[in-house]
């Protein structure tokens, strides 16, 4: 009896099609290679728009130079870049993969 119970642990356990559905399935991943390409680009939106927001100093610090901290750039290029970025990183999340 000690014998068939050896046997039995000895000998694979049948793969159910529902297992081999799961480990087999090219669709199981969560992001595919479109979804990684897009979360690039968010990345990089984001990154050249923290770029632009960065800087300012001035090379006296007694003096404040207003047009360098209030620049176009500053204040509406570079918020509406990251939030781009954002929304493309969101697009990208929300993104089925194929």
């Amino acid at each position: 009896m000690a014998n068939t119970k050896t046997q039995n642990k000895k000998t694979a356990m049948p793969v159910t099609t529902k297992e081999k559905a799961v480990t087999q399935s090219p669709s199981a991943q969560l992001f595919g290679r479109e979804n990684y390409k897009w979360m690039l680009i968010g990345l990089v939106v984001m990154a050249i728009g923290f770029f632009l927001m960065a800087g300012g100093k001035s090379s006296d610090p007694n003096v404040f130079q207003d047009k360098d901290v209030y620049s176009t750039t500053r204040i509406t290029i570079a918020p509406i870049l990251i939030i781009a970025g954002l929304i493309i990183e969101i697009f990208a999340i929300m993104k089925k993969p194929e």
